[in-house]
């Protein structure tokens, strides 16, 4: 990781997405959520305001530094414990059906292999667990998704690997999991970044 990625990104992710409008969001993203979580792109620790009081424990994993240090004085607040667990949603360091369900707020857009992310995620789930997801993505406009896909190469570069095109909701079923709520909705900003889904997944039986 380069300093870019390490130092400058997590801040302007913290800024941009920092927002009260962005945190009613994340509430809405983690409502439901108790027990042991694991929170893959856990970042500068924007979501942990939002936790539902039944959440106990949190498992984080995000691999920048300067992320860490920023979300320090919010988990100081927390009645949460929160401890971080690894750097990478594409291997995450658990034990087989350790947690009780799982978040990721605008964090599949950026991991190289999202599937694998996935597949990880849904092996460390108990039984009865689900993944609760708030991303960007894939617009349902043609034109649109057409500029997502000139532009997504660029995007990577500026933006930590960070893709525009990418079809949440497909990538999720594919992992092996069903979604029992899903919505999709435009948020303001420029049309290729604006598509969301926010979504409730649970694993599908081996």
């Amino acid at each position: 990781m380069g300093v870019y990625e390490d130092r400058i990104l997590p801040r302007l992710i913290d800024v941009v997405l920092g927002t009260k409008g962005y945190g009613k969001l994340r509430r809405r993203a983690a409502a439901g959520l108790e027990g042991d979580i694991i929170e893959v792109g856990f970042g500068s620790g924007l979501n942990v305001p939002h936790y539902p009081p039944e959440v106990t424990t949190v498992a984080a994993v995000d691999p920048a530094a300067s992320a860490r240090r920023l979300a320090a004085p919010r988990i100081a607040e927390s009645p949460v414990e929160v401890t971080y667990v690894g750097l990478d949603g594409q291997d995450l360091p658990l034990p087989d059906a350790s947690v009780d369900h799982a978040l990721s707020t605008w964090t599949l857009c950026t991991i190289p292999d999202a599937p694998r992310a996935l597949t990880e995620i849904r092996r460390v789930l108990r039984p009865g667990g689900s993944l609760h997801f708030l991303e960007h993505g894939r617009s349902d406009d043609e034109r649109v998704a057409r500029w997502q896909d000139r532009l997504t190469p660029i995007q990577r570069k500026v933006a930590g690997g960070c893709h525009l095109n990418r079809s949440i909701d497909q990538l999720v079923a594919d992992a092996g999991f069903e979604l029992t709520h899903l919505a999709r909705f435009e948020v303001a900003g420029p049309s290729v970044l604006t598509s969301m889904y926010q979504g409730v997944a649970t694993p599908l039986p081996e």
